[in-house]
């Protein structure tokens, strides 16, 4: 999907929705705007309900004041006009109350972002703005003030974010990711102290390299490389509405019977990807005008390595990344279903995945399928596509019942005893 030859309120209501659906505003919160090549503002209206917002519910603002639309703008109309005004370069802003980042605004806190080093890099720095009432010119001016000093996010005091970018849909990726930032830290904070990654760790993931793969062009597609295609955007789309990726983060292979591989590409929204936007990588050469993820060499590695292998996951689900930017280990030995599935979990330096890979791929093995990398993300394998993504879910609610349990009490494990019957009646 090419989301720029959208019209504005196509865009907006796409976006909203998105926002509505994954829970991170409510019926009557939240509000986006886009500033067009005319100086036209393209703005959500005040008082409809987010969950069923059409095109013909958007309100466009002309550069003279002139309202045209069925609805009156957003009572944040004069914050989202007085940042485009101060800031040029800014021409989509974005504004919500999700549970995580409120939670961090009644405390008045800022979510830590160099937990992640994507994280990071897509939301830049951020900054806080005083209180004041909501739709107020008090409120804009305080907000812009911070927007003007180069911050392209806000946290509010008690109230949630603004998020100003080049276009909305970059503002959404960057809330987004914020979002999930926030969730892991709060997460984590039940398991222990956060680990921050230094500024050096941060500048190395950034320059992190692509493969160097020569480009292949391809002319014709097996019956198994289209039903592979079909079914890899099919896991995709749920992992996303599952909230175990984000739009610009994770990663499926899988690999073909003649030993190449089909892979996520690199910065395309995980939410519409198409069969026709996944990469083929065949030895050292990938299909014509595409980029594969930055992980395809660690991919091509591990299937190298193990013919058993067949299916690759690159995720961030927020709470098993909990114990990624933590000490806290994850035990899979919860409940049955947890330990048959993901066995002996273990946990691996930062930075590993990409500066040893051949390191990596030598610690999966019958009872090692999944590993944790600290501050940045978990590597699933499996038999098949649908083994691999079953794993990633049951690791996600694993991880996620094992935080809850925090609150609760002691976790009483599954004895070694136990875990010997499981081993004898599942024969692993």
């Amino acid at each position: 999907m090419n989301f720029d030859t959208l019209h504005p309120a196509d865009q907006l209501v796409m976006l909203m929705d998105r926002i509505y659906s994954y829970g991170m505003t409510t019926t009557s919160g939240g509000n986006l705007s886009i500033l067009d090549d005319n100086g036209d503002i393209w703005i959500t209206p005040g008082g409809i309900d987010k969950g069923t917002l059409t095109r013909a519910d958007i309100i466009q603002v002309k550069p003279d004041g002139t309202v045209i639309g069925i609805h009156k703008p957003s009572s944040e109309f004069p914050v989202h006009e007085r940042i485009y005004r101060a800031r040029p370069d800014i021409k989509g802003v974005l504004h919500a109350h999700p549970p995580a980042l409120v939670a961090f605004s009644i405390v008045r806190q800022i979510p830590e972002t160099k937990i992640i080093p994507n994280v990071n890099q897509i939301c830049g720095t951020l900054s806080m703005a005083p209180y004041d009432v909501p739709g107020s010119q008090g409120l804009s001016k305080k907000v812009t003030a911070e927007f003007e000093k180069g911050h392209n996010m806000v946290m509010l005091e008690n109230h949630g974010v603004f998020v100003g970018a080049t276009d909305i849909f970059r503002a959404f990726m960057a809330f987004e990711t914020l979002d999930f930032c926030a969730r892991v830290e709060i997460e984590g904070r039940k398991l222990g102290k956060i680990n921050v990654l230094s500024d050096k760790h941060v500048k190395i993931s950034k320059e992190k390299q692509h493969a160097k793969l020569d480009e292949f062009v391809c002319n014709s597609y097996s019956s198994e490389e289209r039903a592979a295609r079909r079914e890899m955007c099919k896991l995709i789309h749920r992992a996303y509405d599952q909230q175990l990726f984000t739009s610009s983060q994770g990663t499926f292979s899988q690999r073909l019977s003649d030993g190449s591989f089909i892979i996520t590409p690199y910065a395309k929204d995980r939410k519409y990807l198409e069969p026709e936007d996944l990469v083929r990588v065949q030895g050292t050469w990938r299909e014509a005008g595409k980029v594969p993820s930055r992980s395809a060499m660690l991919h091509k590695k591990i299937y190298d390595k193990h013919p058993d292998i067949n299916s690759i996951i690159i995720a961030h689900a927020p709470n098993i990344m909990a114990f990624a930017v933590t000490d806290a280990e994850f035990d899979s030995r919860t409940i049955p279903e947890s330990y048959i599935m993901l066995r002996d979990v273990k946990k691996i330096p930062f930075g590993s995945s990409f500066m040893q890979p051949d390191m990596v791929a030598d610690m999966f093995d019958h009872m090692t399928n999944i590993l944790v990398v600290e501050n940045d993300c978990v590597i699933v394998t499996g038999a098949n596509l649908l083994n691999a993504f079953d794993k990633l879910e049951v690791m996600e609610y694993s991880a996620k019942a094992v935080v809850a349990s925090k609150t609760l009490g002691e976790i009483v494990e599954i004895t070694d005893e136990q875990v010997k019957d499981l081993r004898e009646a599942f024969k692993f």
